[in-house]
């Protein structure tokens, strides 16, 4: 198109645009000066395409939707993209295949780079913000921008297969969940077993009927209960309230106390620690080639020891070289490291420890082993890192050490995940992974440790989830039935339980829930498909109504029992702590983790 026809769609009126000679008076157009120079100018800093993408940019900061500004970031990857989804063989796990079709139709339109394609695909997946950006008209005619097209079905690609909605045939983190499920027929005769385990109904009716009463008697005791305004308040306006706890001032006895116990205490080296616990535990017993074979390594108990303080502290082969002067060398330890030590190891030595300290008359002093509380630690990663993300929270590059902690102030589990991870995805793994002699039923988190589904899936577990929320007024409280109204907490109610749902996919829930029990699958596996919403996926939104239902309760309970929060907060502290003392711990290298593969830093966040 001539640079006149182009300048002129800009200065011509919509009305001379619908002449049938508009197109033949705009190539006789002759330019002004005037216009000619405007012409220049935009040439010569990239062209009117520069210039509208420019202005979308600017428009896009102006409000919430980023969609505009993806274009640059998604260009120079286009390439990899497309040769990544031709590669692989992904379907849908529903009868709904909208995306698969336009991930077949991009496919066969790679090659293609005309501004716009013709309308004529399936996009009743696509939302309104998307909508907006990617459908246009054009002489009258409907079409769709190429650009925001891809990225628009290559976002929802990407969001399928993060809920569960599409699958990769051969892979093992995108598979289709539903085929590592038990059966149905081995599912059937573990129903009645399992719940009367538990003591709920074995039955998708009874067990309804059973959590709605249930729910029935805790919201009406709380409106009793909270009536007097001394837990919390709402005002006119309906906005609830509830009031600060107070920090109990500590006495001068406890004082005494912690510096007596500071004089009597002998002060110990970790390696001195390290080779106590060895002597009476004998855990180096885990050590060794990973063939199983005895090590042939001279004097192993010290090397073993040794390597563990070096990767403990983090600092490394060659620091511990140099300060145990002479004693090992670097190769020596990173040796051991590779070819001794593995995850599995780690943890069946912390596993022996963990229940030698659970045999101590003293930590029964601090709590009864029933309750653990679960948190993640950013560790520092090298951004030149597959593993290593940005954390908004913390800030910087890194990873996640996620640990369980017990009551009785010793660390479970810990798994290494990523920032962008929503840490309550993997809150229940801890407790079927840890298998020492401390098994909790009462799980404490933050904020991030909790979500509708994760709700869900404690409760048929037999989990009691107790997290430390905050902004729980901005959670949505749910009624039992829409006829039933409250004298004092009503205005916190937004909606309503849908109990044909749970009904509806009760067995599909207990089959999810027997096959966690079974082995068959681990929490994590399933949440990760089930922490993101889903139109398409009604087990899904299953778990999302049982979890708003017992979410409720437990909020309920949350702002009426100043107890039961002085406990939550306490216990959540535990693990605050424990972040305090593994600081002190990981003293070398600045805590950072110069570890470059996903084993070794599984590794080094287990040893300290």
């Amino acid at each position: 198109m001539p640079c006149s026809v182009l300048r002129l769609s800009f200065v011509v009126s919509p009305k001379f645009k619908q002449f049938p000679d508009a197109k033949e008076l705009a190539e006789l157009y002759t330019p002004t000066p005037e216009e000619i120079k405007v012409q220049y100018i935009l040439d010569e800093r990239g062209g009117t395409d520069l210039l509208l993408e420019k202005f979308e940019e600017i428009a896009a900061y102006n409000t919430n939707n980023h969609l505009p500004l993806v274009w640059r970031f998604y260009s120079g990857h286009r390439k990899v993209l497309f040769d990544l989804v031709r590669s692989l063989d992904i379907l849908s796990t529903s009868a709904d295949e909208s995306v698969i079709n336009a991930i077949k139709f991009l496919l066969d339109n790679e090659h293609k780079r005309v501004p716009h394609f013709p309308a004529e695909i399936d996009l009743s997946f696509v939302g309104k913000h998307w909508r907006a950006l990617i459908i246009a008209e054009v002489k009258g005619n409907k079409v769709l921008k190429r650009q925001q097209l891809e990225i628009c079905i290559f976002s929802y690609l990407a969001e399928d297969l993060k809920t569960g909605d599409a699958c990769v045939v051969g892979s093992e983190s995108y598979a289709d969940f539903r085929d590592q499920l038990l059966l149905e027929s081995e599912c059937t005769p573990l129903i009645e077993e399992y719940c009367n385990l538990l003591g709920y109904p074995n039955n998708p009716e009874d067990f309804v009927e059973h959590l709605r009463t249930e729910l029935i008697r805790v919201s009406l005791e709380v409106d009793k209960i909270c009536a007097d305004g001394k837990q919390f308040t709402i005002n006119s306006k309906g906005e609830p309230s509830l009031k600060r706890l107070e920090t109990p001032p500590q006495s001068e006895e406890v004082e005494e106390l912690e510096e007596k116990i500071r004089e009597l205490m002998p002060e110990r080296s970790i390696l001195d620690i390290l080779s106590n616990v060895e002597h009476w535990l004998n855990w180096t017993r885990h050590f060794g080639p990973l063939s199983g074979s005895q090590p042939k390594l001279k004097e192993p108990v010290e090397r073993y020891i040794f390597t563990t303080f070096a990767y403990g502290c983090n600092l490394g082969p060659n620091q511990m070289a140099r300060h145990s002067r002479g004693v090992v060398t670097s190769h020596m330890i990173s040796y051991t490291n590779r070819r001794h030590i593995n995850t599995s190891i780690l943890e069946a030595a912390i596993r022996d420890i963990i229940n030698a300290f659970n045999r101590f008359n003293l930590p029964n002093c601090w709590g009864t082993g029933k309750k653990a509380a679960a948190d993640g630690s950013k560790f520092e990663i090298y951004e030149n890192n597959l593993h290593s993300e940005y954390h908004i929270r913390y800030g910087g590059y890194g990873g996640i050490a996620y640990h369980h902690v017990s009551d009785k102030y010793i660390a479970l589990f810990t798994h290494f995940i990523t920032c962008g991870v929503w840490e309550a995805i993997y809150i229940l793994d801890g407790l079927f992974k840890n298998l020492s002699d401390i098994q909790p039923d009462t799980l404490h988190a933050d904020t991030q440790g909790q979500s509708g589904p994760v709700f869900a899936l404690s409760y048929l577990l037999g989990i009691k989830l107790m997290p430390r929320i905050r902004n729980w007024k901005d959670y949505t409280f749910v009624r039992p039935s829409a006829d039933i109204t409250y004298s004092y907490i009503d205005p916190l109610f937004t909606d309503v339980v849908n109990w044909n749902l749970i009904k509806t996919h009760w067995y599909d829930m207990m089959r999810v829930v027997l096959s966690i029990k079974a082995g068959k699958v681990m929490p994590s596996t399933l949440l990760r498909k089930l922490n993101s919403y889903s139109k398409k996926n009604r087990l899904y939104q299953a778990f999302l109504e049982l979890g708003k239902a017992v979410r409720t309760m437990f909020l309920l309970d949350y702002i009426s029992d100043i107890r039961m929060r002085q406990e939550i907060n306490a216990i959540t502290n535990i693990v605050e702590t424990y972040h305090s003392f593994l600081d002190w711990v990981f003293f070398g290298k600045q805590g950072a983790i110069t570890e470059n593969d996903l084993l070794g830093a599984r590794k080094t966040v287990k040893v300290p």
